[in-house]
């Protein structure tokens, strides 16, 4: 397994790094694994390196929409920091790949050790925030092909490569949609030669094409990070 470092821990002093990874295991997430459910308690917290994760949301006690997502440039747990020690929402990997894993005891402990490391979570937790915001508006005032084509760029940012895999059963999941509005839309990102789509595989073409075919709140979430993270 190939170590790409987390943004996060990359943004702390050098001995702040050293310490934290010092406590952490590099584990290897697995697709489609469930990482924490909402109500139950976080028993880590997970820095993801090559690995992505989906944030869901549940209704009536079912997940049934994708929130936000985790990669390398976040953390997932950060709600250890605040001296909560239970989910909010379902955590399922989109991405397999490394992660640096802390148990959340250790995490805890650490956050009082190092100002720079609480300093930083604040921050974050801060851009989670607006990014659940964000996703609440998009939902309610963005068509379809804008959030499909938001969510292709979210997913291609944090699995840094052109290609990946997704089913139309699972993009009509994480937004929340029934799944022949995902072919049609699909179909129609293609057309414009923006993606291709062939047997699960999704490669994306065009990336100017598909920033310009993303709603607004793609750029909104991506200054929002900037502004604060780096």
């Amino acid at each position: 397994m190939s170590i790409v470092k987390n943004q996060l821990i990359e943004s702390l002093p050098r001995k702040e790094q050293a310490r934290l990874l010092g406590d952490c295991e590099l584990v290897q997430l697995v697709l489609q694994d469930v990482l924490c459910e909402p109500g139950q308690v976080a028993k880590y917290a997970y820095f993801p390196t090559e690995s992505f994760i989906s944030l869901i949301t549940a209704v009536d006690g079912k997940p049934v929409l994708e929130v936000g997502m985790v990669g390398r440039e976040g953390l997932l747990g950060a709600e250890l920091a605040m001296g909560v020690g239970v989910s909010p929402l379902h955590a399922v990997v989109q991405g397999a790949g490394g992660a640096w894993r802390l148990g959340a005891r250790q995490f805890r402990a650490e956050l009082k050790r190092s100002a720079p490391l609480q300093q930083c979570i604040d921050r974050y937790l801060y851009v989670v925030m607006g990014q659940l915001a964000t996703s609440a508006g998009c939902l309610r005032f963005h068509n379809i092909t804008q959030r499909m084509a938001r969510w292709l760029l979210m997913t291609q940012d944090r699995a840094l490569k052109d290609q990946f895999r997704v089913t139309h059963e699972f993009l009509a999941f994480m937004l929340g949609v029934r799944r022949v509005g995902i072919t049609n839309t699909a179909s129609e990102l293609q057309r414009r030669g923006l993606i291709q789509y062939r047997r699960g595989e999704l490669t994306v073409l065009d990336r100017p094409g598909l920033e310009a075919a993303a709603c607004s709140c793609y750029e909104v979430d991506r200054r929002t990070y900037a502004a604060l993270l780096h």
